[in-house]
């Protein structure tokens, strides 16, 4: 049983919540209904405000064994941060201050609930440059870095890993431990920063963040580059990328799915032409240098099948792109089973969309597409169809077997959470599980942080 008496001596009545009607936005993420797990029916909700009631709050629950579950902004897609067991629902939602924006060591320091929104904009106001975009920007810092979000940008300048710095941490046993700093370099022992990072909140609880930045561009273009066959558009890619122009992202997506993106949000798609289009996003020093990526990549497109490429230099008609493609999972939502999160090596682009258009067929169905290409990242849609059928498992299941056999992985961004666990036999070994729990052990003796994420 919860002490709720307990929570609000350390935080205050005002910041638990123990009416479930008031809660309900706490105990889902954004994991399709299909694939949702069904929340524990005892949850209590409490919203910290600093990391002092953190510590406070785990030693309560370790006490009782009782389990704690880091929340952030709820745009998950694993179940992560669902409650699937009796116990505490953490909310970082207090956490919302940018501390500094430290333009001489080009770092910022950020509480983990403050929005990717927020941190963008705290950072063009020193006229300065976060690199990443993992897509949602009400998604917050501390969820970013423990689902080590990858997103459209990764193609050239990495994934969250490679920004965070340094940490302040609540260990699930209460201590405040500080990792890292405003450090390029650090060989001070074990790396305890990067296991927390991409813990899946199992480990311990982010609370700030210290992140690299860089200088602005000098400017940007967009192209979207259309193709009347999809798989000449995802051949291109090795070749974009054997060019020696790097883009900052490279994203396949089939033609119908980013229109009915651009219709859900009242807006025009501006490519008329093709069934699937790559759209990529280039930076430079200067307009002379846009230029010529823009010329070399159109030229190595049609070279290799495409039948019309668009440049957006205009910043606003960038973002109306940018926009009509972050949003295309809110509009596929209500459409579909669920999508695989599958990562193959780049040079296996090609043969990956082969195996998921075989499954389509021996399936009867249509798996509708798009992909992170730059990184080998795919995103199947499976229509629901397959509910109905009773072959959405078997089909996801053969998703994730083709991708391990072309050497990859169940999940490059969204992470295992709660929802792909029966999955891990397909490519984890017993030694390499072994360890993991190991590891959980020593970080939380008594299980009590996301019980049922991660690892088994």
């Amino acid at each position: 049983m919860t002490d709720v008496e307990g929570l609000r001596a350390i935080v205050g009545a005002d910041w638990v919540v123990t009416e479930r009607e008031q809660m309900e936005t706490y105990l889902y993420d954004e994991t399709t209904p299909y694939q949702r797990l069904t929340p524990a029916e005892h949850v209590v909700v409490v919203k910290p405000g600093t990391a002092q009631e953190i510590s406070e709050i785990l030693k309560l629950a370790n006490r009782d064994k009782t389990p704690v579950y880091p929340r952030g902004a709820g745009t998950g897609l694993c179940c992560g941060a669902m409650p699937t067991q009796d116990g505490i629902v953490l909310s970082m939602e207090r956490f919302d201050k940018v501390e500094e924006v430290d333009k001489e060591n080009l770092m910022v320091t950020a509480q983990a609930g403050v929005t990717l929104g927020d941190l963008l904009a705290a950072v063009e106001d020193a006229n300065l440059l976060f690199p990443p975009h993992p897509g949602d920007e009400g998604a917050q810092v501390g969820g970013m870095i423990a689902c080590n979000a990858g997103g459209t940008r990764a193609v050239k300048y990495g994934v969250v890993r490679n920004y965070v710095k340094g940490l302040e941490v609540v260990m699930p046993t209460g201590e405040i431990v500080t990792m890292g700093g405003k450090l390029l370099k650090n060989n001070t022992g074990l790396d305890l920063m990067h296991l927390l990072i991409d813990s899946e909140g199992i480990l311990g609880i982010i609370t700030k963040a210290v992140m690299r930045l860089y200088p602005k561009f000098a400017g940007t273009a967009t192209l979207v580059v259309s193709y009347d066959d999809r798989h000449a558009a995802i051949n291109t890619v090795p070749k974009i990328l054997q060019s020696g122009v790097i883009p900052m992202a490279i994203e396949y997506v089939d033609h119908d799915v980013i229109l009915l993106s651009a219709e859900n949000l009242g807006m025009k798609w501006l490519a008329e032409k093709g069934s699937s289009h790559l759209l990529l996003v280039l930076s430079g020093s200067n307009e002379d240098d846009i230029y010529f990526q823009c010329e070399k990549i159109s030229d190595v497109c049609q070279e290799h099948g495409a039948i019309d490429v668009v440049i957006a230099e205009r910043r606003e008609e960038q973002a109306e792109i940018l926009k009509i493609r972050s949003e295309i999972y809110s509009a596929m939502k209500p459409r579909i089973a669920g999508d695989s999160d599958v990562t193959v090596p780049p040079a296996s682009l090609g043969r990956m969309l082969d195996a998921l258009d075989a499954i389509a067929d021996k399936y009867d169905t249509k798996i509708m597409t798009i992909a992170h290409a730059g990184d080998g990242n795919f995103h199947p849609y499976m229509l629901k169809e397959l509910i109905e059928r009773g072959t959405a498992e078997a089909v996801k299941k053969e998703i994730y077997e083709a991708a391990i056999a072309l050497g990859g992985v169940i999940t490059g961004e969204h992470g295992v959470g709660k929802i792909r666990l029966q999955y891990l036999d397909l490519m984890m070994d017993p030694k390499s599980e072994e360890l993991m729990r190991g590891i959980k052990k020593v970080f939380d003796p008594n299980n009590i942080l996301n019980p049922g994420s991660a690892i088994r």
